[in-house]
This record gives C-alpha cells, structure tokens and sequence, in this order.
C-alpha cells in the first residue's frame, strides 16, 4: 500500500516572500499542491494523507469546490483528511455540509473518527480542530481498533496550545503508521513509523529548510517513509561577513553573487556581520537586486582601534570608558556599551 504524507498546505495564504514573489506567492501555494496530487496520479499512489490545515483559513465554498475537483480527477488515490488549527471548523464552514467525492474520506468529528478502506485493507483513524486552540492530549490514548490490516492515525498538534504530544505514548499507541501536522518543518519522530511532514511550502521567514511531504509504503505489516522534497522555493537564513575595507557596493556585490549561487528562485533574510568603517552606513534598502531579499539586519560593528583611541585619550572620558569596558566578552550587554559608547562620546567630542 503506497501513500502520501503532506500537511500544512495553508492554501488562501499570501506569505510575504519579496517584491518580486509575494504578490504570486499564494497562487504558488495552489500550484503546488496541484503538483502534489499529480505525483499522487502518476505513481498511482493508493492513498493521500492530509494532517490538517489543508487551508490557511476557513475556506470558501468555491475553493472547497476547486480541491474536491482536484480530487476527483484522481483515477486511484483515496484522500484521507482532517482540519486543523488554521481551518477548524466553525459552526458556519462549509466542511460541515458540503459533499465530497467518493474517494474522499473527511475526519471532521471532534473526537476520534474513522473511515474504513476494505479495498486497501487501511483503517484511518483521526479526528479535526472545532476551535482555534485544544490543550487536552487527545491522542494519548487514541488506539487503533484492529478492524483492517493497516491502521493510520491523522494527527494535528504538538504544542502546549495545540493538542500536546507525548512522543512514548504515541509510540505505545501501535499503529503501523501516525501522521503529523501543525510543526512547519519536517521531522520524523519515530523512523518508518511516525512523521511531521512538514508545510509543503515555506509560508513564514522562519520556515528555512527544505520542505515537501513524505513518500511512504506499506508491505507485510512493515512501513517504509522517507521525506521527499518538492517545495518550489525556499527560505534561506544567512549570515554574510564583511571586513571594515568593504563598502556598501562592495556588500551589495557580495550578496548578489551569494544569492545567485543559493538560487534566486529562493527566499532570503540576510545578517550583516563583522566590522565596518566606524563612519561606514550599508545602504541595506538598494541591495535587493533579484527582488527576494525579506530582511537585512545590519549587526556589524565599527572597527575601532580601541588601543589607540585608549593612548590618545588616557587622561580623558573616552580613555577611562574604554579601559573599563574592552576587556568585555563578545556578545555581551558590556561588549555591546563599549561600541556605543565610543561612538556616542566620538560624536560629542568632533561636536
């Protein structure tokens, strides 16, 4: 029995992802999932699990009737699904009467569900958010009823705030295979067993890493998963190192070529570190040449010669102040008031 593993879709989202990609970036989202389900179709893949917040918000009437089309038009993949955080259901959504295909299998109860496959020999077991936030650990003893063969639990959570997860407990529950959603970045908390897919896409600045879904198989009451990835971009942090010679056009440059070398299909926060020339200013709003840059932090330091700053004002306030301070460990509140301080007294001095 093969399936597929995906979660966090957030389909109605509009991620910031730079000038040049945020105003297409929600379509990108459909596409993908579009890509998803044509993966599912040309693998003939036996089932599509979805671990909840397959939309970002309540969805509307005629997107749940642009999806449910999608899945008709698969030949052999049955959908399993379940709402989560993002799109619980509320006592106005549109899961609660709307009619899915037959090869579409909604978990939407507030407790634990089932939707029995005798073709495929599966049970799958799951149940859906009705409100925003549910601190119970529902899961922990949400065991199977050994009805099929093969038996998948549908799970959405793992914070304090959002149905908290016991890793042993889910372990001990024995299904052949549980998957997760809700933790944007994959991660496989059992081998073979238990997996966060992971968002297809990256939606926030702090989803880096590569995402995509889990491709796995089931033969002879043995699961076999491995993470797949498939998102059509990605967010990159990145520190770059500048040096005190370096001017803003030579910064720009440097991040230009960097880019180009990760893929300016991608999405990038930047931290500028190191040390500049004390009278130095990075003009960090022009160094966006490809248009996907989301942030520029400038935490670079100016490269202060604080040996002869000292000897040139020993008897003086700035001497004194950095006397006191210089020998501060980096990173420190102490080390960070040495450079401001200089520069503050610096400032008041030429004044």
């Amino acid at each position: 029995m093969k399936f597929i593993h995906a979660a966090d879709v957030h389909l109605g989202a509009s991620p910031d992802a730079g000038s040049s990609y945020t105003e297409n970036r929600g379509t990108e989202l459909w596409e993908s999932f579009e890509r998803l389900l044509k993966v599912c179709e040309e693998e003939r893949v036996d089932l599509l699990l979805l671990a909840g917040d397959l939309f970002h918000r309540q969805p509307l009437l005629r997107e749940l009737k642009e999806v449910d089309y999608l899945f008709s038009n698969l030949s052999v993949t049955k959908v399993a699904l379940i709402a989560g955080n993002h799109d619980y259901i509320k006592p106005s959504s549109y899961y609660r009467t709307f009619q899915w295909s037959e090869n579409v299998y909604p978990l939407f109860g507030e407790s634990i569900d089932v939707a029995e496959l005798e073709e495929l020999g599966v049970c799958i077991y799951g149940l859906s958010y009705h409100q925003r936030e549910i601190t119970e650990r529902l899961y922990d003893y949400a065991f199977p009823q050994h009805r099929q063969p093969i038996e998948i639990l549908l799970a959405h959570g793992g914070d304090e705030k959002h149905i908290p997860i016991n890793r042993n407990k889910l372990i001990d529950l024995g299904y052949d295979y549980i998957a997760l959603g809700h933790i944007h970045k994959p991660a496989a908390v059992e081998k073979n067993q238990i997996y966060y897919a992971g968002s297809l896409e990256p939606t926030d600045k702090n989803d880096t890493g590569k995402h995509g879904f889990i491709r796995g198989e089931i033969i002879g009451g043995e699961t076999r998963a491995e993470f797949v990835p498939f998102a059509g971009r990605e967010y990159i942090f990145m520190e770059v190192e500048v040096d005190a010679k370096m001017t803003s056009r030579a910064v720009k440059e440097k991040l230009t070529s960097m880019i180009a070398d990760r893929g300016t299909e991608n999405i990038f926060k930047i931290v500028l570190t190191g040390f500049r020339e004390p009278d130095m200013l990075y003009e960090v709003d022009s160094m966006d040449v490809y248009g996907n840059i989301l942030e520029i932090v400038d935490e670079t330091e100016p490269a202060y010669d604080f040996d002869k700053l000292q000897r040139q004002n020993s008897e003086n306030l700035l001497g004194k102040y950095i006397e006191c301070l210089r020998e501060s460990k980096k990173g420190s509140v102490e080390y960070q008031a040495l450079f401001e301080g200089v520069k503050a007294l610096l400032e008041t001095k030429r004044g």
